[in-house]
């Protein structure tokens, strides 16, 4: 029951250290990143789609993201920098001969078609953004070579500087540049940062909204507003039938001898009942050309 000699406490058990925090295993997140999307978190299947900034994700649940940016809670962290299906590039993969359809959701679908290496995370991968073919950065760097061997090839003066940065892709020979074109797949944090320094430069040069195409005609033939608008702007003033203000006149001229020979017959008794005995003003622009029927 304690004080009998028969444990002695150690260090451990009086004085509590603090608890260690615990590490995320790395082989999980490099095969959360590698085998499914970033941003549903399924399976990888094709279609599969990467941005500039070197993620992979399935093409439809970017399209259901942009349908509606509330589908997914964590969508605006993940790819928030995604506009529209303009900012995404469809992958051309190559499907690993190593592996057969019977094995489990494990297995690596996909391998380099230069070296046959697998595309497990292991191994760095990249895709050129212009026809978005995927190769192992080895693999690539092999095909094409290093820019300091291409410049060796021949003298400056034989080779302008667009032809020398300018390669053929070894899949489907479309032309790219090696130096902004090929984006690496799932990049470090300083590759990533670099990225997005890239992608928000080419932003900042797009040009602004075009104009439509009425208005560019406007612009060219001098005019400031349509035809159509001009007509109804001179227009817009109301205009009086000369048939309906002479009749308005005789009718209110009409009306005005029927007053005053109604005046003429009335008694000083009863005009004694209207007046106030002062003497009548002068009309102003409130009464002027107004009368007054009496029963």
């Amino acid at each position: 029951m304690g004080n009998d000699g028969g444990s002695i406490p150690d260090r451990r058990d009086l004085v509590k250290t603090k608890a260690k925090a615990e590490q995320a295993d790395k082989a999980n997140q490099t095969r959360a990143r590698w085998f499914f999307c970033a941003l549903s978190k399924k399976c990888l299947q094709e279609p599969i789609v990467s941005c500039p900034l070197g993620k992979l994700y399935n093409k439809d649940a970017i399209i259901e993201y942009l349908l509606d940016k509330s589908a997914y809670g964590d969508g605006e962290e993940i790819c928030g920098h995604i506009r529209s299906l303009k900012d995404i590039k469809t992958l051309k993969l190559t499907p690993n001969g190593s592996s057969t359809p019977d094995e489990d959701e494990n297995r690596v679908q996909f391998a380099c078609s230069l070296t046959q290496k697998e595309m497990n995370g292991v191994t760095p991968f990249c895709y050129i953004s212009p026809c978005g073919c995927v190769f192992s950065q080895a693999g690539l760097r092999t095909v094409a070579g290093s820019p300091k061997e291409a410049k060796d090839k021949g003298s400056p003066e034989e080779t302008t500087p667009s032809e020398d940065s300018l390669d053929l892709c070894p899949q489907c020979a479309t032309k790219y540049s090696r130096t902004t074109d090929v984006i690496p797949l799932n990049p470090d944090l300083e590759q990533e940062q670099k990225l997005r320094w890239a992608m928000d430069e080419r932003r900042a040069r797009e040009p602004t909204k075009k104009k439509s195409k009425k208005r560019k005609q406007q612009d060219s033939s001098g005019e400031s507003e349509p035809p159509s608008k001009k007509k109804h702007s001179s227009s817009s003033q109301p205009t009086i039938n000369p048939a309906l203000g002479a009749a308005s006149k005789a009718v209110l001229q009409g009306l005005a001898e029927e007053e005053a020979k109604r005046k003429a017959k009335m008694s000083d008794a009863v005009k004694s009942l209207y007046s106030d005995g002062k003497p009548a003003r002068k009309e102003t622009f409130m009464t002027m050309g107004t009368f007054t029927r009496y029963a």
